[in-house]
């Protein structure tokens, strides 16, 4: 793919994190177009993410990351058998006041349905979502504020694509989130595929880097190991945002003195 930034249709410019009003970010649209039913991208990711978490026993995970956690639940479900602390880390103000109302005052019945399935796939997530989500601290902040090692495991679902026009920054972001993790921490992400800069509701336009596999690969190859790249289809129940899918990336941090695999010669299909 074509790594030059390219000049937003809306603005005429590249247009960088720095450049949006995230502490505005549309939560009640964004819920209200992706949340308020269970679609069948939401299964794809769910059944992927489980798969993940139950490698580890419960409470085998000391601490770890949803990075730019936003409004959406369900990786926070997720980690709640397999993680003793999760770390919900949100720069949006908005994000961040539905975030502690939901921990606080308990959950949207629309997220329910998303337990449900979070729960078949993991019996070992307790029976009340609310006992899973205890686990949960909300953070104000971005990758920025990341000490490296900290974690265990980190997540992060439609984040680093999602807010910037421009692909080295989506690279310094992705770096960020492969550092938050110790040596030998394991890596779990969602990406919309090939999306450009969207817009919810009758909002402004958002910035996004459009991704595909051979995007993701040259970021993350080099700086980790057991590198797994999957796809959803796209759902054609969500509203047309102009992705062509969902990548789904696992992978492991390197170990101290470890290197990457050299890359395969093989182009993704």
């Amino acid at each position: 793919m074509d790594r030059t930034p390219q000049a937003s249709p809306a603005t005429g410019r590249v247009r960088r994190n720095r450049d949006a009003d995230w502490d505005d970010w549309p939560v009640a649209d964004y819920l209200a177009e992706n949340y308020r039913s269970l679609h069948p991208c939401d299964i794809g990711v769910i059944r992927h993410h489980s798969a993940v978490y139950r490698r580890f026993a419960p409470g085998a995970l000391a601490r770890t990351l949803e990075l730019g956690a936003g409004p959406n639940l369900y990786p926070l479900m997720l980690a709640g058998a397999a993680g003793r602390a999760v770390d919900a880390l949100e720069p949006s103000a908005a994000g961040v006041r539905y975030l502690r109302e939901q921990l606080t005052h308990g959950i949207d019945d629309s997220w329910r349905p998303f337990y449900a399935l979070c729960r078949s796939l993991d019996p070992a997530l307790p029976e009340d979502c609310a006992e899973a989500l205890r686990r949960v601290r909300v953070v104000r902040g971005t990758a920025d504020d990341l000490v490296p090692g900290t974690y265990d495991l980190a997540s992060m679902n439609f984040v680093a694509e999602s807010v910037t026009e421009d692909f080295g920054e989506f690279t310094v972001l992705c770096e960020a989130f492969v550092r938050a993790v110790r040596p030998g921490g394991t890596l779990l992400a969602a990406f919309m595929e090939r999306m450009p800069s969207y817009r919810i509701g009758d909002g402004p336009v958002w910035p996004a880097c459009p991704v595909d596999e051979t995007a993701l690969r040259s970021v993350f190859a080099p700086r980790t190991t057991g590198l797994r790249i999957g796809r959803v289809e796209k759902d054609l129940t969500l509203p047309e945002y102009g992705d062509t899918g969902i990548l789904l990336l696992t992978a492991e941090a390197l170990t101290a003195g470890a290197q990457a695999p050299a890359p395969s010669r093989q182009q993704p299909s």
